[in-house]
Protein backbone atom coordinates (compact mmCIF):
# COMPACT_ATOMS: atom_id res chain seq x y z
CA UNK A 1 0.00 0.00 0.00
CA UNK A 2 1.59 3.49 -1.11
CA UNK A 3 -0.08 6.26 1.64
CA UNK A 4 -0.37 10.12 -0.02
CA UNK A 5 -0.42 13.48 2.68
CA UNK A 6 -1.39 16.91 1.42
CA UNK A 7 -1.65 19.43 3.22
CA UNK A 8 -0.90 23.18 3.16
CA UNK A 9 2.37 24.27 4.63
CA UNK A 10 2.19 25.39 8.21
CA UNK A 11 4.45 26.78 10.11
CA UNK A 12 5.91 24.89 13.07
CA UNK A 13 2.50 23.05 13.29
CA UNK A 14 1.55 20.77 16.02
CA UNK A 15 2.28 17.01 16.83
CA UNK A 16 -0.66 15.75 15.18
CA UNK A 17 0.62 17.14 11.59
CA UNK A 18 4.39 15.23 11.49
CA UNK A 19 1.96 12.15 12.76
CA UNK A 20 0.43 11.71 9.00
CA UNK A 21 3.85 12.97 7.83
CA UNK A 22 5.05 9.61 9.71
CA UNK A 23 2.30 7.85 8.29
CA UNK A 24 2.95 9.17 4.62
CA UNK A 25 5.17 7.33 1.86
CA UNK A 26 4.29 10.42 -0.62
CA UNK A 27 3.68 14.30 1.29
CA UNK A 28 2.50 17.05 -1.58
CA UNK A 29 2.80 20.34 -0.04
CA UNK A 30 -0.10 21.98 -1.28
CA UNK A 31 0.87 25.38 -1.59
CA UNK A 32 -0.74 26.72 -5.08
CA UNK A 33 -4.10 27.20 -3.27
CA UNK A 34 -5.52 30.15 -1.90
CA UNK A 35 -3.96 31.60 1.21
CA UNK A 36 -6.66 31.32 3.58
CA UNK A 37 -6.79 34.24 6.62
CA UNK A 38 -6.81 32.50 10.29
CA UNK A 39 -4.98 29.13 8.71
CA UNK A 40 -2.22 27.79 10.53
CA UNK A 41 0.12 28.83 7.12
CA UNK A 42 1.64 31.94 8.93
CA UNK A 43 0.94 31.24 13.07
CA UNK A 44 0.62 28.68 15.66
CA UNK A 45 0.14 28.31 19.46
CA UNK A 46 2.66 28.27 21.92
CA UNK A 47 2.04 28.00 26.15
CA UNK A 48 3.13 30.65 28.49
CA UNK A 49 2.48 30.80 32.17
CA UNK A 50 0.46 33.61 31.07
CA UNK A 51 -1.70 30.94 28.73
CA UNK A 52 -1.55 30.43 25.24
CA UNK A 53 0.09 32.84 23.25
CA UNK A 54 0.02 33.30 18.94
CA UNK A 55 3.37 33.17 17.21
CA UNK A 56 2.47 34.92 14.34
CA UNK A 57 4.55 35.96 11.05
CA UNK A 58 2.92 39.34 9.69
CA UNK A 59 2.31 39.12 5.75
CA UNK A 60 3.11 41.85 3.51
CA UNK A 61 0.26 43.12 0.81
CA UNK A 62 -1.78 40.04 0.94
CA UNK A 63 -4.18 40.04 -2.40
CA UNK A 64 -7.99 38.62 -2.60
CA UNK A 65 -7.47 34.70 -3.68
CA UNK A 66 -3.53 35.05 -3.69
CA UNK A 67 -1.79 31.41 -3.71
CA UNK A 68 0.35 30.59 -0.71
CA UNK A 69 3.70 30.36 -2.61
CA UNK A 70 3.06 33.85 -3.28
CA UNK A 71 2.34 35.73 0.26
CA UNK A 72 5.07 37.49 0.97
CA UNK A 73 6.75 37.93 4.53
CA UNK A 74 6.09 41.46 5.92
CA UNK A 75 9.81 42.71 7.64
CA UNK A 76 8.85 45.70 8.78
CA UNK A 77 9.14 44.97 12.34
CA UNK A 78 11.94 42.47 13.94
CA UNK A 79 9.74 39.69 14.55
CA UNK A 80 11.83 37.11 14.61
CA UNK A 81 13.52 38.54 17.75
CA UNK A 82 9.70 38.62 18.80
CA UNK A 83 8.90 35.16 18.83
CA UNK A 84 12.63 34.00 20.07
CA UNK A 85 12.16 36.48 23.13
CA UNK A 86 8.34 35.04 23.22
CA UNK A 87 10.15 31.20 22.84
CA UNK A 88 12.77 32.21 25.74
CA UNK A 89 10.49 33.08 28.35
CA UNK A 90 7.80 30.37 27.98
CA UNK A 91 10.50 27.64 27.95
CA UNK A 92 13.63 29.12 29.68
CA UNK A 93 12.86 26.42 32.37
CA UNK A 94 12.16 23.76 30.15
CA UNK A 95 14.28 20.46 30.39
CA UNK A 96 15.39 20.42 26.46
CA UNK A 97 15.34 24.26 26.17
CA UNK A 98 18.63 24.63 24.25
CA UNK A 99 17.11 21.91 21.64
CA UNK A 100 14.20 23.89 20.88
CA UNK A 101 16.17 27.38 20.79
CA UNK A 102 18.59 26.05 18.18
CA UNK A 103 16.08 24.42 16.30
CA UNK A 104 14.17 27.66 16.35
CA UNK A 105 17.12 29.99 15.74
CA UNK A 106 18.32 27.81 12.36
CA UNK A 107 14.78 28.88 10.60
CA UNK A 108 14.31 32.08 11.54
CA UNK A 109 18.03 33.11 10.25
CA UNK A 110 17.24 31.98 6.77
CA UNK A 111 15.92 35.02 5.62
CA UNK A 112 12.62 33.58 3.63
CA UNK A 113 10.78 35.82 1.23
CA UNK A 114 7.53 33.49 1.34
CA UNK A 115 5.34 32.07 4.31
CA UNK A 116 5.35 29.02 2.25
CA UNK A 117 9.39 28.68 2.20
CA UNK A 118 9.11 29.28 5.91
CA UNK A 119 6.55 27.38 6.90
CA UNK A 120 8.10 24.65 5.08
CA UNK A 121 11.35 25.16 6.06
CA UNK A 122 10.11 25.00 10.11
CA UNK A 123 8.47 21.46 8.80
CA UNK A 124 11.84 20.13 7.52
CA UNK A 125 13.77 21.33 10.07
CA UNK A 126 11.74 19.24 13.01
CA UNK A 127 11.96 15.90 10.51
CA UNK A 128 15.93 16.33 10.56
CA UNK A 129 15.21 16.58 14.30
CA UNK A 130 13.43 13.60 15.12
CA UNK A 131 15.42 12.11 12.23
CA UNK A 132 12.14 10.87 10.71
CA UNK A 133 12.53 8.03 7.75
CA UNK A 134 9.23 9.10 6.52
CA UNK A 135 8.01 10.36 4.21
CA UNK A 136 9.74 8.93 1.82
CA UNK A 137 8.86 11.39 -0.95
CA UNK A 138 7.97 15.25 -0.88
CA UNK A 139 6.86 17.09 -3.47
CA UNK A 140 4.90 20.54 -4.54
CA UNK A 141 1.70 21.20 -6.48
CA UNK A 142 3.41 24.21 -7.34
CA UNK A 143 5.72 22.11 -9.22
CA UNK A 144 3.18 19.59 -10.29
CA UNK A 145 0.26 21.66 -11.58
CA UNK A 146 -2.75 19.42 -11.97
CA UNK A 147 -6.18 20.97 -13.14
CA UNK A 148 -9.57 20.63 -11.39
CA UNK A 149 -10.36 21.76 -7.89
CA UNK A 150 -11.48 20.37 -4.58
CA UNK A 151 -11.91 17.01 -3.94
CA UNK A 152 -11.06 16.06 -7.94
CA UNK A 153 -7.77 17.76 -7.77
CA UNK A 154 -6.83 15.98 -4.42
CA UNK A 155 -7.76 12.42 -5.66
CA UNK A 156 -5.95 13.82 -9.19
CA UNK A 157 -2.50 14.15 -7.21
CA UNK A 158 -3.13 10.98 -5.18
CA UNK A 159 -3.53 8.84 -8.42
CA UNK A 160 -0.61 10.65 -9.95
CA UNK A 161 2.19 9.63 -7.16
CA UNK A 162 0.29 6.36 -7.88
CA UNK A 163 -0.78 6.20 -4.42
CA UNK A 164 -4.14 3.86 -3.13
CA UNK A 165 -4.50 5.10 0.38
CA UNK A 166 -5.25 8.73 1.81
CA UNK A 167 -4.91 10.61 4.77
CA UNK A 168 -5.73 13.53 6.04
CA UNK A 169 -6.80 15.31 8.90
CA UNK A 170 -10.79 16.08 10.61
CA UNK A 171 -11.20 19.17 8.24
CA UNK A 172 -11.84 17.21 4.92
CA UNK A 173 -14.72 15.45 6.39
CA UNK A 174 -16.89 18.63 5.27
CA UNK A 175 -15.89 18.23 1.85
CA UNK A 176 -14.21 15.68 0.59
CA UNK A 177 -15.85 13.29 -1.58
CA UNK A 178 -15.14 9.65 -0.53
CA UNK A 179 -17.47 7.41 -3.06
CA UNK A 180 -15.33 9.18 -5.59
CA UNK A 181 -11.76 7.91 -3.96
CA UNK A 182 -13.01 4.40 -3.80
CA UNK A 183 -14.51 4.15 -7.09
CA UNK A 184 -10.75 4.52 -8.02
CA UNK A 185 -9.63 2.55 -5.74
CA UNK A 186 -7.99 5.16 -3.24
CA UNK A 187 -9.10 4.01 0.51
CA UNK A 188 -9.44 7.09 2.42
CA UNK A 189 -8.45 7.27 6.53
CA UNK A 190 -8.79 9.91 8.70
CA UNK A 191 -6.36 10.58 11.60
CA UNK A 192 -7.42 8.92 15.00
CA UNK A 193 -5.69 11.94 16.83
CA UNK A 194 -4.42 10.08 20.31
CA UNK A 195 -2.84 13.57 21.91
CA UNK A 196 -0.75 11.50 24.20
CA UNK A 197 -0.10 13.73 26.67
CA UNK A 198 3.67 14.76 27.97
CA UNK A 199 5.30 16.17 30.84
CA UNK A 200 4.47 20.40 29.70
CA UNK A 201 5.15 23.59 31.44
CA UNK A 202 2.64 25.95 32.15
CA UNK A 203 -0.34 24.04 33.86
CA UNK A 204 -2.93 21.13 32.57
CA UNK A 205 -1.96 19.41 29.44
CA UNK A 206 -2.59 20.90 25.76
CA UNK A 207 -1.98 18.91 22.77
CA UNK A 208 -3.02 21.88 20.58
CA UNK A 209 0.44 23.84 20.68
CA UNK A 210 3.11 24.15 18.39
CA UNK A 211 5.62 20.84 17.90
CA UNK A 212 8.40 23.45 19.44
CA UNK A 213 6.70 22.61 23.00
CA UNK A 214 7.37 19.22 23.28
CA UNK A 215 10.93 19.70 21.61
CA UNK A 216 11.54 21.94 24.80
CA UNK A 217 9.90 19.64 27.55
CA UNK A 218 11.17 16.24 25.50
CA UNK A 219 14.10 16.53 23.46
CA UNK A 220 14.59 13.32 21.16
CA UNK A 221 12.79 11.35 23.18
CA UNK A 222 9.65 13.43 22.24
CA UNK A 223 9.69 11.21 19.19
CA UNK A 224 7.47 8.47 20.90
CA UNK A 225 4.55 10.68 21.02
CA UNK A 226 4.11 10.46 17.61
CA UNK A 227 2.14 7.20 17.83
CA UNK A 228 -1.23 7.94 16.42
CA UNK A 229 -3.19 6.09 13.95
CA UNK A 230 -6.28 6.06 11.26
CA UNK A 231 -9.93 5.36 11.08
CA UNK A 232 -11.28 4.18 7.65
CA UNK A 233 -13.89 7.23 6.61
CA UNK A 234 -17.08 5.86 7.03
CA UNK A 235 -16.29 4.73 10.80
CA UNK A 236 -15.12 8.98 10.76
CA UNK A 237 -18.73 10.22 9.68
CA UNK A 238 -20.46 7.61 11.81
CA UNK A 239 -18.33 8.79 15.02
CA UNK A 240 -19.39 12.12 14.20
CA UNK A 241 -22.98 11.62 12.80
CA UNK A 242 -23.46 10.15 16.66
CA UNK A 243 -22.31 12.90 18.69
Amino acid sequence: MRTVVISQPMFFPWVGMFEQLRLADVYLHYDDVQYSKGSFTNRVQVKTAQGSRWLTVPLRQLKLGQPIMEVRIDDATDWRAQHLALLEKAYAAAPRFADMMSLAREVYEERHETISDLSIASMNAVLRYFSFDHPKEIHWSSRTPLPSSSSERVLAYVLHFRGDRYITGHGARNYLDHELFERQGVQVEYMNYLKRPYPQLHGEFTPFVSVLDLIANCGKSGVSMFSSGTIPWRQMLSSHESH
